[in-house]
This record gives structure tokens, sequence and C-alpha cells, in this order.
């Protein structure tokens, strides 16, 4: 049995920029801030809501130690470094463990994609290249790339991969990964919308995007889960499925920054080619904000 990485609800944290479109420190360590003093468990960087895709790599490597020295060990920092260059995979994740992050996020390779036998021999040589834990990225809407039930089980046997940040949808596939792996590779879910059902199944915590605009009731969420308290668990994920669904109504961070920018953080806009939300979408946004007093 591997130790676990984190237990709980990891926020996917946003990078605020600046109107100029350069990283806004100041802000980033204010949410990293409020996201621990609320009870967030870890704090994933760089990923997909961090718009990682679109960093220089003088950038990615800032926001992870950045990340790193203002969370000073309170919470663990896994840190985005995947790729669809094995190579370019392998450098930026030797990086991150350099700057002091304590695992790593790593999403299956994109456009060019490759085949299963292809994606053991990449995540497999990016953990024989670090020493710290790792969480694979499971999320073919995408990616376009699905991690089969079989690949995950072979990737599970390696020491330094311990995780899997499902994000497929699929609660059959879910079932079946936990099923096949058991404490060999803990499951996450990637979906807001599914933090009880993954974990209902034995599902290990979330990595989301809702915490970021109530990070005490995504926790108190994951945390009746592991209590087995699955009647408030549920409450929670249905009272908030709303908020969930419009935090989603356009392409991730979208909706999210926007949301933070209505509630008094300035979060700022998205790189492109991300663009700003359409007033229709705006507006269900700021009502679902509303409706759970969480405009100031």
């Amino acid at each position: 049995m591997k130790n676990t990485l984190f237990t709980g609800a990891a926020v996917a944290i946003i990078t605020p920029f600046n109107e100029d479109n350069s990283i806004n420190f100041e802000c980033f360590g204010e949410i990293i801030e409020n996201q621990i003093v609320n009870g967030t468990d870890a704090i994933v960087v760089c990923g997909t809501t961090g718009e990682a895709s679109t960093m220089s790599d003088e950038e990615h490597i800032e926001c992870i130690r950045f990340a790193v020295e203002k969370t000073a060990k309170r919470v663990p920092v896994i840190a985005g470094t995947g790729s669809n260059d094995t190579a370019y995979a392998i450098q930026l994740s030797q990086e991150a463990e350099k700057v002091g992050a304590d695992g790593l996020l790593l999403v299956t390779p994109y456009y060019n994609k490759t085949t299963q036998r292809g994606l053991i021999a990449h995540f497999t040589a990016i953990a024989d290249a670090v020493n710290i834990p790792i969480i694979l990225y499971n999320i073919p809407g995408r990616t376009g790339m699905a991690i089969d039930i079989s690949t995950a089980k072979t990737l599970a046997k390696h020491k330094n991969i311990v995780g899997i940040k499902e994000a497929s949808g699929n609660i059959s596939y879910t079932a079946k990964l936990i099923a096949e792996c058991g404490d060999e590779l803990d499951v996450y879910s990637g979906n807001d919308d599914m933090i009880v059902p993954v974990m209902s199944l034995g599902g290990k915590g979330v990595i989301s995007v809702l915490s970021h605009v109530i990070p005490k009731e995504t926790h108190m969420m994951v945390q009746y889960c592991l209590e087995n308290n699955f009647a408030e668990a549920t409450k929670l994920q249905l009272e908030y499925l709303e908020l969930i669904n419009n935090l989603f109504i356009e392409v991730n961070p979208i909706p999210v920054k926007e949301a933070m920018n209505i509630m008094g953080v300035n979060a700022g806009g998205c790189r492109m080619p991300l663009y700003p939300m359409s007033d229709e979408n705006r507006a269900k946004l700021k009502a679902s904000l509303e409706k759970h007093g969480l405009v100031k």
C-alpha cells in the first residue's frame, strides 16, 4: 500500500492576471491563503484551470515556486507538469521537484496522443525521472486520449505513481478503476458534480474548481464522505449543483475567473484564445452566486 499524497478537497487553482496579462502574484498569494484558511486540503498549481498551456517555462516554474513558498508546507502543493512531449514533461517535472513541489499532476498526451503501450512508456519515463509522487490525469474530453483500466493498473505498479484525477464523467469507468487498482492507486474526482458518487465508490477526494468560490463547503462535502455521512454530503452536492453547472457554462476557467471577479477577487481575465463570457452566461453565473450569498 502506497502513501496517499492528500485526502480531501484540493483546489485546481487559477492563475490571476494583471491587465497586461502578467501574473498577479499578490492576488495569487491572497487566493492561496484564503483556500488554506477555509479548509482546502491541497493546492494544485499550473493545471488546466491555472492556464498552464499559455505560460512560458519561466512563468510555470515561478508559479510553482511561489505556491510552495506561500503554503509553507501547511498543505501539499501538486504541480501540473504534463505534456504531449515526454522529454519536455520530464524536464518540467524535474524543475518542479527542485523548487519544492510535493507531487505532480500529469495529463495524458494530447493532439499527437499515443497508444496504450505508449502511455505506459510515457508516464513510466517521467516517473523514473523524479522522486516525488505522481497523480495521473484522465480527461479524454480535452485530450482525446483515455487511460484504459488495464493501463492504469500497470502504471499503479510504479512506486511513484500514486493516484489518478478521473475526469471522464463515466461513473462505470470509475467503479472499475477502483475495483481493479485498489490501494495501489488513489482516485480523485475531477468533476465537481460527481464528488459524492466517486467518493461513495472509495475515492479519496476531489481536485476542484468549485473550491474557489465555496472552499469550506467543498471541503465539508468531502469530509462528510470520509466520515461515511453520505446523507449530509449529498445535501451539499445537490444544493450547489446549479452553481457547479454554471461554473462550467463556458470553457473552464472562463466562468470561475469571472465568478471570482464578481465576488470581488481581482482574478483578471484569461489569456487568449480563451475569451470573456457572454452577457447571457455571465448573468446566469451571477444569479447562482447571488442565490448562495456569494456576491458582496
